[in-house]
């Protein structure tokens, strides 16, 4: 059982918890990620590792409610427990040899983005940072980033904060004018990857993509996040859980990932709204 020590609402649908799990922190690297189930009963979901505390021995998580175990896991509060938090899964981000760095967040990816903008910014990489949301009312993590960016951009998608544009706008602008990196890394929708990737390919830019939101299971044994990467000598096939999550944005088939990202909508929103139904009438009760 592993404890909940901090919980914090970052937005009406977004949650940060900490979790005692000395072990995980102990090794946990950025861009990997835990497996939890809320309890004996509940379904086995990936999430993110947006940060350690190897002293207090805690591993920071940051969810947004979309489904039923999210919706479950949002009704835990400070003292309950968790049944299971299994990690670091996954390949850490490379950060060798990148001594200029872009990284672009968009909505909840940016709370996978921080911890690897926060890693660079530790090893003394000159750091450009640029995270967008639809509204200001999603909008988190701002005070963060600019902690460990030497420059932050922030966009909404309808101008109710900062500037106006996604965020492959100031991106643009930036390698238009000349500006060039060892390394751009996105994370964030699936849709807004595919356009950061080929607003770098216009430059050439090297770029990475976390392919963390397609992934179900987190071992490879579902299948759900087997990727198909277009390479020099043909199509190979990997597992965002097993092989990544990161990857050549410019090998990546954004097309089918979409595609297949979108099977299980309609369960997902009927079991939340299943779940959400379950706890008003406790709650009632």
């Amino acid at each position: 059982m592993y404890k909940i020590i901090h919980k914090k609402v970052l937005r009406p649908t977004v949650t940060q918890l900490e979790i005692e799990a000395p072990l995980v922190a102990r090794k946990a690297k950025p861009g990997q990620f835990i497996i939890l189930r809320v309890d004996a009963d509940g379904e086995r979901i990936p999430l993110t590792i947006a940060g350690t505390n190897q002293e207090e021995g805690t591993v920071k998580i940051i969810f947004q409610i979309v489904g039923a175990t999210t919706e479950a896991l949002n009704h835990k509060e400070e003292g309950d427990y968790l049944q299971d938090f299994v990690g670091p899964l996954g390949r850490p981000t490379e950060t060798e040899g990148i001594k200029k760095v872009c990284i672009v967040g968009g909505g909840v990816g940016c709370a996978i983005a921080w911890p690897v903008a926060q890693e660079f910014h530790r090893l003394g990489a000159d750091v450009t940072s640029i995270i967008g949301f639809r509204n200001k009312d999603l909008l988190i993590l701002e005070d963060e980033f600019r902690e460990c960016s030497d420059k932050l951009i922030v966009m909404t998608d309808d101008g109710s904060y900062a500037r106006q544009g996604n965020v492959t706008v100031p991106l643009k602008e930036m390698l238009a004018a000349g500006e060039t990196f060892d390394m751009i890394i996105t994370i964030g929708p699936l849709i807004m990857m595919k356009f950061v990737t080929l607003t770098a390919k216009e430059f050439n830019a090297p770029i990475t993509v976390s392919m963390s939101p397609i992934m179900v299971d987190g071992t490879g044994m579902c299948g759900g996040c087997r990727l198909t990467l277009n390479k020099p000598e043909g199509k190979v096939m990997k597992f965002a859980c097993v092989d990544g999550p990161d990857f050549n944005g410019y090998e990546v088939d954004f097309d089918e990932a979409i595609s297949r990202s979108r099977i299980y909508f309609d369960y997902e929103r009927k079991a939340h709204e299943e779940t959400c139904n379950l706890f008003k009438q406790a709650e009632n009760a």
